[in-house]
């Protein structure tokens, strides 16, 4: 006997990927479930690094303060390499983050365990918890084209099984659901099962990863600090309560199992490990009395999926559609901003407010994201593999190649600079309204003071992951004049034929749009009742020099349209408000007034 049960999501894999994708179903209402084949959650180890942009993502969830206020800072890295005598100095000192273009110009470093307790208590709150250990032995995927362009269909047949069941307990059970999502990590069964290929080559470089309390008189050992030798490379990650994770380049002929062509981990152990860092270390002195937490073996893979989804039914994201080296602190962060893309998309589709056509951005948005992380990991990983430049060796890599790779890719690595391409969701047409708004790419921070009460505002803190766009008013300096025009369109867009009212229903705006109006002035001056009542969900804002940091004429009226996401989707004067309904209209489904 088996049990049948009906769900909208079924997310397969609660690692970062999943509990992140499920935390944002659920916090969106969708009715969700998310099982894992582990009998209990991870507890240390794993992946431990939350760059800039994945914080600020956090933040949009409400949940970045935990996430801070549990995890290690890291602001500077610092730059080591042989000099004359063939020991290890200082050579560079810097900033990981420019302050002016990060709400949070640091990194977070925490135990992935941690980091999925935060997801695990948020999911909780919002009545979803992991179903464990039961792990997938089937999937089907319907072919009928009518199923599945229906919304009220179930096209997808998983069959689940309980590990921990004995005895009589009901073992199996037959899953309906209208999405799955495999987010089951590297060897994923989901992307298996339906013979989605793994594009892509393994290195030849191998890798020795170990946390623990270092003793040692390394003076940047609580900076990001990377460390060329003679003896090979050492990257060095600051973590909570003293920890450090040292990242150890390893000679790996010797460590590969030729049957598997895999790492045998038996073949090394902790204390081997740590005695290579120590010579890799020298002159400094490198120690521990309190053992080690955990450590791992690796070799590079720098791989990508085929494709991201069967039939927009089911998707794959994070490890299970990109694999490549953790130095660069990408795989967790890449992960998870897979799930935020695609889960606010999930939810407007299931809400019945965006056609299912919707869905094909993810893998448009997301794999094009993995192919530029992919390339850059292979540039990156060189600067690590490669033997430095010394007296006898003046063909090696020297400092500056480090350095110029820093400068090079900063943005990718911090996710600051991450950019979608032209699609239905990215309308590049009216670029040149917000200059230095770049279409695509996440919501700029900025201070804005909101009119009414003189509060200074991040306008990152107006943007929540709340699945509704985000409407924003540049309504310029009010004269007599511009007093007018913004009447005029605020007319224009209470009218049935309008995008505010066509895509809303019974005409609550606020269920879909949140609208948010910047005036260009003084706070001294302002009167956040100048502006007509549609505009004025928020009290207003001014101020802030955010047209001047946007780039956006003080004398015209411009709209800018922020995704769900945070990413900005298109920028368009007022007079271009046929241009705005089309964007809308390429995925927004009219509904009833």
């Amino acid at each position: 006997m088996s049990l049948e049960s009906c769900v909208d999501v079924l997310v397969i894999g609660a690692g970062p990927a999943g509990l992140m994708c499920a935390n944002a179903l659920a916090m969106a209402g969708v009715d969700v479930r998310i099982i894992d084949q582990r009998p209990t959650k991870l507890t240390v180890g794993q992946a431990d690094g939350i760059q800039s942009r994945t914080i600020e993502v956090w933040q949009s969830y409400g949940l970045a303060e935990r996430l801070i206020h549990e995890g290690n800072q890291v602001h500077m890295s610092a730059f080591y390499g042989p000099n004359e005598r063939g020991e290890v100095e200082c050579t560079k000192r810097e900033r990981l983050v420019t302050p002016l273009t990060a709400c949070f110009p640091f990194i977070i470093t925490l135990h992935q365990g941690a980091i999925e307790s935060i997801l695990l208590d948020s999911m909780s709150q919002h009545g979803v918890k992991v179903d464990q250990p039961v792990a997938p032995s089937a999937i089907e995927v319907s072919e009928d084209i009518e199923e599945l362009a229906s919304m009220s269909s179930y096209p997808v047949k998983i069959t689940l099984e309980r590990l921990d069941a004995v005895g009589d307990a009901i073992k199996t059970e037959s899953v309906r659901a209208k999405f799955v999502i495999g987010g089951d990590g590297a060897h994923s069964w989901v992307r298996r099962a339906l013979n989605i290929t793994m594009d892509g080559e393994n290195t030849d470089s191998t890798w020795g990863v170990i946390d623990v309390k270092p003793d040692t008189d390394l003076p940047d050992i609580r900076k990001l600090t990377k460390i060329q030798s003679a003896h090979g490379t050492c990257m060095v990650i600051p973590r909570e309560d003293d920890i450090v994770r040292l990242y150890i380049q390893l000679s790996g002929g010797d460590l590969i199992d030729p049957s598997t062509g895999r790492v045998d981990k038996s073949r090394m152990n902790p204390e081997k490990l740590f005695e290579v860092a120590r010579k890799i270390f020298q002159p400094f002195e490198l120690r521990t009395s309190t053992g080690f937490e955990w450590w791992t073996l690796y070799t590079v893979g720098q791989r990508i999926a085929s494709s991201y989804s069967v039939r927009e039914r089911v998707f794959i994201a994070g490890d299970a559609c990109h694999t490549h080296s953790p130095k660069a602190g990408q795989g967790m962060n890449a992960s998870m901003n897979d799930s935020h893309n695609l889960a606010w998309k999930l939810s407007q589709v299931l809400r019945g407010w965006a056609s299912p056509s919707l869905l094909k951005t993810y893998e448009l948005e997301r794999r094009q994201f993995a192919q530029d992380l992919i390339a850059f990991d292979k540039e990156y990983s060189a600067l690590f593999s490669g033997n430095p430049r010394t007296v006898e060796n003046q063909n090696g890599l020297s400092r500056e190649n480090f350095f110029r790779a820093s400068k090079k890719f900063g943005g990718f690595i911090t996710g600051l600079d991450v950019q979608y391409a032209p699609s239905t969701l990215v309308n590049v047409k009216h670029q040149g309204c917000a200059s230095n708004l770049v279409i695509g790419q996440r919501m700029l921070p900025q201070i804005f003071v909101r009119a009414a009460d003189a509060l200074p505002v991040q306008i990152q803190d107006m943007l929540p992951a709340d699945v509704r766009f985000k409407v924003l008013v540049f309504t310029g300096i009010l004269t007599d004049t511009q007093i007018a025009n913004v009447n005029s369109l605020a007319a224009q867009l209470r009218k049935p034929s309008s995008f505010l009212q066509k895509y809303a229903a019974h005409g609550d705006v606020s269920s879909v749009f949140d609208i948010i109006t910047i005036v260009a002035g003084r706070k001294e001056e302002a009167s956040f009742l100048d502006v007509p009542l549609l505009f004025r969900p928020h009290w207003s804002k001014g101020g802030g020099h955010g047209y001047e940091t946007f780039g956006i004429d003080p004398a015209a009226i411009t709209f800018v349209v922020v995704r769900p996401d945070g990413y900005v989707g298109m920028v368009a004067p007022s007079t271009a408000l046929d241009d705005v309904d089309r964007y809308f209209s390429s995925f927004l489904i009219p509904r009833g007034l």
